[in-house]
């Protein structure tokens, strides 16, 4: 047994211990296995830990719940992905309320390149179903990998097109792995798995829970650079994904309907009031991403003739890491306060070395 992962998955199987209750023992002593070493004296100098938590701990009560987990991750094929591995994905670490612990079955990148996310309602028009369809073939052109929720709707078509176009598509469910919801979407579950997968914070027990889904909508929010909604009210599911959107300064984009039709409602009211990049055809995304004239990740000449401070030079090796890196990724990395950060990015953009992007994004020039 893997007992680094065991002690992990224990840790949060912890009531009360979230992702920032994680994250705080963790640097405090480095490792999940010291954390069950550690006495309760030890554990309450922890920042957020009381002495009710630290019995809790100590207690190993999830001890039982944890090995389980293993012994289902291993019969079906499930990845374990801590938010300290080198796998989680990049656009997640930045944010301390993302899920410390993630469980992925399939085949598929969490730090692909392009990820582009589709979600609308559930009960889509004629219209929305012939939108979905062409963005989804639009976009392949991009290289992207397309994410979604699973749910009935736009959610499927999103899925179902990229599979039809052997896009790579993630459904990131609200639920555990053991089961699939809605329950006859299990078939194009299993296609999925083929190119995508499935992604989940939620252990494999854990059943259907309407509270869960907007946890579920974070992710999905988190893990893409543009959003896209393709139909919706003024309320809904999608709409909570774009404001998480908004909220991660990701692009979010919206497909304007007839002021006459509910499905359009939410849509069009993104569009009104500034939260969302009006779209009328994939090549839209591909301009305001920049994807169309995106250049190689070389360095600029002319880095060769300024003077650059080291923090200069450290912001460039970031960007050029990922060919593109958004302003929270580059916080994170460099460890660079945000009101020097956003001095020094533009700096550089003066001097000709970088490009800014929509959505706070930034790439070499």
């Amino acid at each position: 047994m893997d007992r680094d992962l065991f002690h992990k998955i224990a840790l949060t199987k912890i009531p009360n211990i979230g992702p920032i209750l994680t994250r705080n023992l963790l640097n405090h002593f480095q490792s999940a296995n010291h954390i069950f070493e550690a006495s309760q004296k030890e554990l309450i100098k922890v920042p957020g830990i009381s002495l009710n938590l630290a019995k809790l701990i100590k207690s190993k009560k999830t001890f039982a719940e944890a090995e389980q987990e293993l012994v289902y991750l291993d019969q079906n094929n499930i990845r374990c992905i801590f938010f300290q591995d080198e796998d989680y994905p990049e656009r997640l670490k930045h944010n301390h309320a993302a899920p410390a612990i993630l469980y992925a079955k399939g085949n598929f990148n969490l730090n692909h390149p392009r990820n582009v996310a589709i979600v609308g309602t559930r009960k889509y028009s004629p219209i929305g179903k012939q939108n979905t369809e062409a963005l989804v073939k639009g976009l392949k052109k991009y290289d992207v990998q397309i994410l979604s929720g699973l749910a009935y709707g736009i959610d499927f078509l999103a899925h179902s097109s990229s599979l039809d176009h052997n896009i790579p598509t993630i459904g990131v469910l609200g639920h555990g792995l053991s089961l699939i919801y809605p329950f006859d979407h299990k078939k194009i579950a299993n296609e999925m798995l083929e190119n995508g997968g499935l992604l989940t914070e939620f252990s494999f027990k854990t059943g259907i829970n309407k509270d869960q889904f907007p946890m579920r909508n974070r992710i999905v929010a988190g893990l893409c650079d543009a959003l896209i909604v393709v139909e919706s009210a003024v309320k809904g599911g999608s709409i909570i994904t774009a404001e998480y959107a908004n909220s991660y300064n990701k692009d979010v984009f919206a497909i304007p309907g007839r002021i006459q039709d509910k499905s359009a409602g939410g849509c069009n009211r993104l569009i009104k009031i500034n939260k969302a990049h009006l779209l009328e055809k994939p090549e839209d995304i591909g301009y305001i991403m920049g994807w169309d004239n995106q250049k190689k990740n070389l360095p600029h000449q002319q880095s060769l003739f300024v003077d650059l401070s080291d923090l200069d030079q450290k912001i460039i090796e970031s960007i050029k890491k990922y060919g593109e890196s958004s302003f929270d990724r580059l916080s994170y990395e460099t460890e660079i306060q945000n009101s020097e950060l956003a001095s020094i990015l533009l700096n550089l953009e003066f001097k000709g070395i970088i490009k800014s992007l929509p959505g706070k994004r930034f790439i070499l020039n």
